[in-house]
């Protein structure tokens, strides 16, 4: 029931997503407002699950816990919970659905702070930075279990079969960045796989495939990205004249274009996992269409059949001890 254009396009993405994956879809929220966006009545691979409130957007994290116990996201983690689904999906309030998934399951043991992991593009496919927004206050010693999870998750749900990871910092140079960056760097640097810093420059075009920061740095970087992305977007088709035949010698720039754009467009990714708990959320936009709702939830399938919570913990066991 959350996001912006909830239940239409979370309900449609679902319709979309159910015959390419092998699970069963819960749609947790109200049935009657479920009900009206299924024109030709509900899939037998799909199931409503009764859920009588909704947290809204500006909702505070921990009041909607306490206080809406029968929230679309309080009955959803709750399944996970009891074993009667193995991942959530939202794209309602990132807060409450942190807060809630955090308080629900808890953290893995030798996990201390959750991470939200992020896909983004660079010229050789796509990279995993994390956090992006769930623990904007942590110590060096977590961005070491940030980096164990993002390797277990680029392994078993990006396919990168030895991922290595980057320090996000401001310069190249081992010594660089304030305190918080030198105590990680002299943490990470003890591991095979850590390839020392990257700037936020290099991100886009150098080799990369984990790249790792506190959730204030990379919750500001992800939303600049976003937003850069969508005013170059928008600044070339405003180049291009309006109505046919003025816009004629600009048609053949849509075939170049339109790559371009899909890489750019978080969309296609659909969703970021919250990595850390004991239990799988794929946290979606709050803009969500019914493309990225689907895309999010065949995301979460190959984090399923990746075995991906078994991989974090059998990893954080192998590099840290926990």
């Amino acid at each position: 029931m959350g996001g912006d254009h909830a239940p239409r396009e979370i309900i449609k993405g679902a319709l979309l997503a159910a015959p390419e994956i092998e699970s069963q879809i819960l749609l947790v929220g109200d049935p009657n407002r479920i009900r009206e966006h299924l024109p030709s009545g509900l899939p037998a691979s799909m199931e409503i699950v009764p859920a009588s409130e909704t947290v809204e957007m500006e909702e505070k994290p921990l009041d909607a816990y306490r206080r809406k116990r029968d929230s679309s996201i309080r009955v959803g983690v709750e399944l996970v919970k009891d074993g009667k689904a193995q991942v959530f999906v939202s794209a309602g309030n990132t807060g409450a659905c942190t807060a809630t998934c955090q308080l629900s399951w808890r953290q893995m043991h030798g996990i201390e702070r959750p991470a939200i992991a992020t896909e983004l593009p660079h010229r050789g496919g796509r990279f995993l930075m994390l956090d992006t927004g769930a623990s904007p206050d942590v110590d060096p010693e977590h961005l070491v279990q940030f980096a164990v999870m993002g390797r277990a998750y680029a392994q078993k749900v990006m396919g990168k079969s030895n991922p290595f990871v980057h320090l996000l910092n401001i310069g190249e140079e081992e010594g660089k960045g304030n305190a918080f960056a030198k105590q990680a760097f002299g943490l990470l640097k003890g591991f095979s796989w850590f390839k020392g810093n990257i700037e936020g420059k290099d991100m886009w075009a150098h080799p990369c495939d984990v790249v790792v920061c506190d959730a204030f740095v990379g919750n500001i970087v992800l939303k600049t990205s976003e937003g850069l992305a969508e005013f170059i977007t928008r600044t070339i088709r405003d180049q291009v004249p309006r109505g046919f035949p003025a816009n004629l010698p600009y048609l053949p720039l849509r075939k170049i274009m339109l790559p371009i754009r899909k890489k750019m467009d978080w969309a296609e990714v659909g969703g970021s996992p919250l990595l850390g708990l004991n239990g799988t959320c794929m946290i979606a936009h709050g803009r969500s269409d019914a493309r990225a709702i689907k895309n999010a939830i065949l995301q979460a399938e190959r984090a399923i059949n990746g075995r991906l919570a078994e991989t974090i913990r059998d990893s954080v066991a192998k590099e840290l001890g926990g």
